[in-house]
């Protein structure tokens, strides 16, 4: 009997110097994915991806790179294992994106430049402001929500964004009202509230003027071809249209993600996860969320090979 798998990608925060490399060289199906994406936006992948720079870390560049591996490790997985179906697709914030690409309802050259033009959106929203994330490490989720429902009625703008798992949630907002509150979730019993490397505030109101832009280009790129359900950030129910799709990812710029509850919600369906592109970051969050979900991963031609040999046969 075949396997039920969700096919999974992880999002900003995920990316590294030299990810994808390893296609890259041994790959010609590779090279030509990150040619014909550079053409589309006019960046040079390989010098973006392989070469230290700056660029790499800002997020109209991230987002298309983290992608663009992404989608090259599922191309590559898909070549090799053509039989093999996907039960669900799932992505952690900008990992939808790449979700949505792996389903067929939007081709890969265009998610790399809806996702570059997203990154824009995101720092034009944040660019005249002083905006961050904070990871609050150790402190339950109410906790949490409290003392940004607290410091909200104190007119400061912190926002619950990303719920990773267990004690580990990650908060956005202004930066001066994030930092404020830093000893206050360390008061409330948190081990660590660790201002992140970011300057922009996702999964939060101050994203509001990216949405509108957003959820147009998505209108015209977006098809209604879906090879199976993606579960949202926003619900952690599946969605399988276009309309659905543009509605969802347009309210995520705003929402928080809501990743430990969608693989809550889906372990019972499935019986393993693929996590695809640059690193094992969901890997380790599926481990302490959902102890007995099984997931592989797929960052390599190495473990590229393990994946086939697993699932292919």
């Amino acid at each position: 009997m075949s396997k039920k798998i969700v096919m999974i990608f992880s999002g900003q925060g995920s990316q590294a110097i030299g990810m994808g490399k390893d296609f890259y060289e041994n790959s010609e199906v590779a090279r030509e994915m990150f040619a014909k994406a550079g053409e589309r936006i006019g960046v040079d992948f390989k010098e973006l991806i392989f070469q230290e720079n700056e660029k790499l870390g800002q997020t109209a560049f991230t987002q298309p790179a983290i992608l663009l591996v992404q989608m090259v490790a599922y191309r590559l997985f898909k070549d090799a294992c053509p039989n093999v179906k996907a039960e669900l697709f799932l992505g952690h914030s900008l990992g939808e994106f790449s979700a949505l690409c792996a389903s067929g309802a939007i081709d890969y050259i265009d998610a790399v430049e809806l996702v570059h033009k997203r990154g824009s959106f995101m720092q034009s929203a944040c660019e005249e402001l002083e905006a961050g994330m904070m990871v609050i490490v150790g402190l339950d989720d109410k906790s949490v929500e409290q003392i940004c429902t607290d410091a909200q009625k104190d007119g400061k703008k912190v926002w619950p964004a990303n719920y990773n798992q267990d004690g580990q949630l990650v908060v956005a907002g202004m930066k001066s009202d994030l930092v404020s509150l830093e000893q206050t979730f360390k008061d409330a019993g948190a081990k660590r509230a660790l201002l992140l490397n970011m300057s922009v505030a996702s999964h939060c109101d101050i994203l509001a003027p990216a949405q509108e832009p957003l959820a147009e280009l998505m209108k015209v790129m977006v098809k209604d071809e879906f090879e199976a359900p993606i579960v949202s950030n926003v619900t952690t129910k599946a969605y399988s249209t276009k309309d659905e799709a543009v509605a969802l990812l347009k309210d995520q710029l705003v929402k928080p993600v809501k990743y430990k509850q969608s693989i809550l919600a889906i372990a019972g369906d499935v019986d393993m996860a693929i996590e695809f592109g640059n690193g094992v970051v969901l890997k380790g969050l599926n481990r302490r969320i959902a102890k007995d979900l099984k997931t592989l991963n797929i960052s390599d031609m190495a473990s590229l090979v393990k994946v086939q040999e697993e699932v292919c046969n």
